[in-house]
């Protein structure tokens, strides 16, 4: 039987939904849509399903995954400190897609690596990978692909690349093949630190300038 789920066809997001909670709970990974392309989820308080994501990814532990989360109360949960302009900026980009680096809460049960004390947080625009967060928790997500290959716009595109290493696949039809941009913010927590573009996706480095000024690095 296949693993992989229509999300256009009601009876199959039902299921597809359902086994996707049931696989993230087990420590399996999930491919889900997001409102940039289709990712890879792993339970993120769940070092051994973090560490089957980056294997199925063919990553080492220094190049760790991205949380998802369901909302902007959720950032203060997971950052040891979320400064104000960390806070315009997902008040502006969220949901949507931002990658914000931020100092990670020392009291956190996880393991993603090798973060340096740091996560990378994003809300998703996406209905279907919301719900997931909001009943799964946060979900440590990098994009669908192997690494050295091109992020999947389509879940069957995920699934050529990742195979049975996937539990459940949901389709949500093609999306676009532009990640999120991730900016680190952890020098924000200083009085005169600046944020850095690490890599510009879909929020461009102007529309982050409206917001952060000065205090975003030139090129």
């Amino acid at each position: 039987m296949s693993n992989l789920y229509d999300c256009s066809v009601d009876s199959e997001l039902l299921t597809g939904m359902r086994l996707a909670r049931t696989a993230l709970g087990r420590g399996e990974l999930v491919v889900l849509p997001t409102d940039t392309v289709y990712g890879l989820a792993a339970d993120a308080f769940n070092p051994a399903a973090v560490q089957r994501l980056l294997d199925a990814k063919g990553r080492t532990r220094q190049q760790p995954p991205p949380v998802l989360v369901s909302g902007t109360d959720t950032l203060a949960a997971l950052a040891s400190v979320v400064p104000d302009l960390v806070t315009q900026l997902v008040e502006e980009f969220w949901p949507g897609g931002l990658t914000v680096i931020l100092p990670a809460q020392q009291s956190l049960v996880w393991d993603l690596g090798d973060t340096d004390g740091t996560v990378a947080l994003r809300m998703p625009d996406n209905e279907i990978a919301l719900e997931l967060l909001r009943e799964s928790g946060p979900l440590a997500v990098s994009s669908a692909n192997l690494t050295g290959e091109s992020p999947a716009e389509t879940a069957a595109s995920a699934q050529e690349m990742l195979g049975e290493s996937v539990e459940i696949y949901l389709d949500a039809g093609t999306g676009t093949s532009v990640p999120s941009t991730i900016i680190d913010a952890t020098a924000l927590t200083l009085d005169d630190g600046v944020a850095t573009i690490l890599r510009e996706g879909v929020i461009s480095r102007d529309q982050l300038r409206e917001v952060l000024g000065d205090r975003l690095a030139d090129d």
